[in-house]
């Protein structure tokens, strides 16, 4: 009988969907955070429940193969990078079969292991992050920090520097926290409600160079701004990344008004108090205008991979019509539109639809159209209207991590597109999507993993579905519950 606060000695069999180890005592599944495949370990039980439970780790006895020591100090505490005392080669395997389990066990495809490509991973997998998010608190001295918070708490570690962010964002750091000392700005308390700056925002353009600074604030206004200005382009303009290929340059600084309670970090209203409204940036041949509320991939490198197999799936001539759902601010739909007939893209978020259209034009596409609203009610109406003008070659869908409304599928299998390339940033829900639309008539004919968050479980992938029925069954309810699915080895994937 296992108990409570007892300490345990297990060896790591497997990885779980979070990059927890998983190990056996007495036949009980234990999950153990800063484990990995091969570790002899001992354990101290935090939880435990009938059919498994959660330990600590308190000492490696014999360490896996695959452990390498992290290029972070804060890695284990912070809930970032879950993976980095695992090995990149290590990491991208884990992903891969993480990937192939869901497909095969939640999906139901078969032969999975001949339809994956292998996954595509990153030459140097560390200062990848155009975007940065830093939320603002107290060190242990008292004194403003910058940093992020450990993993499922709100505890925030001080740190000086992000491996998986751009170089810039360390001076950036610096600069912000020598502003709120020297003006003696307040920062924010979550649990009273009070002081000033919440967060602090950061995008850089990796091809144009171009940098922008955000802060969110409980307030209308920040003292001294232009102490804050001063300090800022001092610290990006002092050009010395190595790795940079273009100069630097402070564009954008603006403050985000959130006045309210809660975990939300933009707020509804944003003011810029310097520079531009918003920075550019480069995928390939295009540009894109970025405001700080934009959603744009954070992986520059990584990100024209992806565009690119989805180019690639999507198989276009020039003659096709395509519809690119969950559009977003226009980025794929502009790749599309280059090699297609016409593109419409349909984004419930009015502001990004007002971005793609700007995006449109600053790259002179004249046949992507754009509209706002839900997909499953915006493409039927358009397509009743006029069938031959809104009809569907190719489908793309880009949805959130939670998959596409099921309306949705139904909505695009009644279309009846002979292709579907289905962009995924969580595996699980994709492979759940890709049963419902088998039951449609859609049958996966190949898809790619792509790393675009090395040091994390996260993985985006591409698929592509090909139409094989004209079919119309009934639509299926699937009985699978993503926790229970998880939660036990038996019945969850091998990471």
């Amino acid at each position: 009988m296992i108990s409570k606060n007892e300490v345990y000695e297990l060896t790591i069999e497997d990885m779980g969907k979070d990059g927890e180890g998983i190990g056996h005592v007495d036949g009980m599944t234990v999950f153990v955070k800063d484990t990995v495949v091969g570790d002899r370990a001992a354990v101290k039980m935090m939880k435990v429940k009938k059919n498994y439970a959660y330990a600590r780790l308190m000492e490696i006895l014999e360490p896996s193969p695959y452990r390498v020591t992290p290029l972070c100090e804060k890695a284990v505490s912070c809930g970032g990078c879950t993976l980095q005392h695992i090995s990149y080669e290590q990491q991208k395997e884990l992903l891969q079969k993480h990937v192939c389990n869901c497909l095969s066990r939640i999906g139901g495809v078969e032969g999975i292991d001949s339809l994956m490509e292998p996954l595509i991973g990153m030459e140097e997998p560390y200062h990848f992050r155009n975007k940065m998010q830093f939320p603002v608190g107290m060190d242990r001295e008292g004194r403003p920090a910058l940093g992020f918070y450990a993993g499922h708490t709100h505890a925030l570690i001080p740190l000086s520097d992000c491996p998986a962010g751009h170089p810039v964002n360390r001076k950036i750091i610096r600069a912000m926290r020598e502003y709120l000392m020297e003006a003696e700005v307040p920062v924010y308390d979550e649990e009273q409600h009070t002081g000033l700056v919440r967060h602090v925002l950061t995008r850089v353009g990796f091809y144009t160079g171009e940098v922008m600074v955000c802060i969110i604030i409980n307030g209308s206004r920040l003292p001294e701004q232009d102490l804050l200005i001063h300090k800022l382009q001092e610290a990006v303009e002092i050009d010395d990344y190595k790795q940079n290929v273009v100069s630097l340059r402070l564009a954008s600084v603006s403050i985000s008004i959130n006045r309210d309670r809660t975990n939300r970090i933009m707020g509804d209203h944003s003011k810029t108090i310097f520079g531009a409204d918003a920075i550019t940036d480069r995928i390939k041949d295009l540009t894109f205008r970025i405001a700080p509320e934009s959603f744009f991939q954070v992986n520059p490198e990584q990100t024209r991979k992806l565009y690119g197999k989805a180019l690639e799936y999507a198989g276009l001539t020039g003659d096709e019509i395509v519809w690119d759902m969950y559009c977003g601010i226009g980025t794929i739909s502009l790749f599309l539109a280059e090699k297609a007939k016409c593109v419409y893209g349909v984004e419930i978020i009015p502001q990004a639809i007002e971005n793609a259209k700007e995006n449109a034009g600053l790259n002179h596409i004249s046949n992507a159209e754009f509209f706002v609203g839900k997909a499953e009610d915006i493409v039927p109406k358009l397509y009743a209207e006029a069938p031959e003008r809104y009809r569907a070659d190719v489908v793309v869908v880009d949805p959130p991590r939670k998959g596409c409304e099921a309306e949705l599928l139904h909505c695009i299998a009644d279309m009846q597109p002979d292709r579907i390339v289905y962009v995924s940033c969580d595996p699980a829900t994709l492979a759940r999507d890709i049963r419902i639309l088998g039951e449609r008539g859609y049958d996966l004919r190949k898809a790619v993993a792509v790393d675009m968050f090395p040091h994390s479980m996260h993985v985006e992938v591409v698929s592509l579905l090909q139409r094989v029925s004209n079919t119309r069954p009934k639509a299926i309810t699937l009985d699978v519950e993503m926790e229970d699915y998880y939660r036990i080895k038996g019945d969850r994937t091998n990471d």
